[in-house]
């Protein structure tokens, strides 16, 4: 069960209209490491965690918090959406190309669509989808996941205050970047914790280890041309999930060169005329 409380998390009001900036901010709403994503990707993490209790309490926090900067962004961009000149810009269009290039930041459906209000889409449009987020029942690749998702989303954020010269819309960013920063330690100290209880920083951990090829499971390929790759600590010593010593060797195949069947007549492919490449 969910309660909505009809007071902003945060309260942030932009200086004027920004029809413009208002698109902007649509990528850290819906796109793909947006307020959307994360509010999903932890509400349905938490929603099948079968772990222990505190790491599902953890994720309905943070879910929830994000359901909150959702409706922030939303409502700074209806804001940054009230009385934007979308008819004197149209005017523009018609009269001036210059200045038609100039206002082409601008999205219409803000108006025609969304009626002056925030949508589920990305920075282009392109609407939000739910391919975006990760729920393997997994806490430790989930939370990594997390710390990934809150890592992109601080960045964009941090991109658009320097976008803009706006107080209150700076206002706003200055408090979504603080909570981001929280939540950066927080999955990063989640996931330290299971990397112990679980002696281990592989995922699954569970899988046996005799079923991989161990002789290529701490081994860094030279794929590309020159070798400084080799000077990090990921190239020698001992592995960090305890388990084997790096080493850096030069790539090699062990396998031929793959050669198919013809396949059958009935799926129409190219005729094979070398049937020796058969053999």
């Amino acid at each position: 069960m969910f309660f909505h409380i009809k007071e902003l998390q945060y309260e942030a009001k932009p200086m004027k209209p920004d029809p413009v900036f208002a698109v902007k901010l649509q990528e850290v709403l819906g796109g793909q490491y947006g307020e959307i994503s994360v509010m999903m990707q932890y509400l349905m993490q938490g929603f099948n965690c079968r772990a222990d209790k505190k790491y599902r309490d953890l994720l309905f926090d943070i879910g929830t918090e994000e359901i909150g900067h959702v409706e922030m962004l939303a409502t700074m961009i209806a804001r940054l959406l009230d009385d934007a000149p979308f008819e004197i810009q149209q005017n523009a269009y018609d009269m001036d190309p210059a200045v038609a290039a100039i206002l082409g930041g601008t999205n219409p459906q803000h108006a025609i669509v969304g009626g002056l209000g925030a949508m589920a889409a990305d920075a282009q449009g392109y609407p939000w989808n739910a391919k975006y987020i990760i729920s393997s029942g997994n806490l430790l690749a989930d939370f990594r996941a997390n710390l990934n998702a809150e890592s992109q989303g601080r960045l964009q954020v941090t991109r658009l205050y320097g976008m803009t010269d706006d107080p209150g819309v700076r206002d706003l960013l200055s408090f979504l970047i603080a909570r981001d920063t929280y939540h950066q330690n927080q999955w990063y100290a989640a996931i330290k914790e299971i990397e112990e209880r679980e002696k281990d920083i592989v995922v699954p951990s569970t899988f046996p280890r005799e079923l991989e090829k161990q002789e290529v499971s701490h081994t860094l390929f030279n794929f590309s041309r020159g070798e400084e790759s080799k000077k990090g600590r990921w190239a020698h010593g001992p592995s960090f999930d305890g388990h084997g010593e790096y080493k850096y060797e030069q790539p090699f195949a062990a396998g031929g060169a793959p050669i198919l069947k013809p396949a059958p007549p009935e799926y129409h492919d190219t005729i094979a005329h070398d049937r020796n490449d058969e053999d």
